[in-house]
């Protein structure tokens, strides 16, 4: 039988071939991604926003203007934290 070269799947052959390279050099990019995220630790975890990047007396000081601690309390632990 004579298919003049398109092969099994007629003219769309390298239709597929296209998409099969697309979607390993995707799966190898979507791999590299996951491992890098797994080495970090993070996890995709983030820390919400009020409290990303902030000391721990910073966020004390919050506490106590926020009125979540009383004047005795932020005294004791501005105590242990200093």
């Amino acid at each position: 039988m004579m298919n003049f070269g398109f092969g099994y799947f007629g003219g769309f052959g390298w239709m597929f071939m296209i998409l099969w390279w697309v979607l390993i050099i995707v799966g190898i990019v979507t791999l590299i991604k996951w491992l890098t995220n797994q080495s970090d630790g993070t996890n995709n975890r983030k820390k919400p926003d009020s409290t990303q990047g902030k000391s721990a007396l910073e966020i004390l000081q919050e506490r106590y203007v926020k009125g979540e601690i009383n004047k005795q309390e932020f005294e004791e632990k501005k105590k242990d934290l200093v």
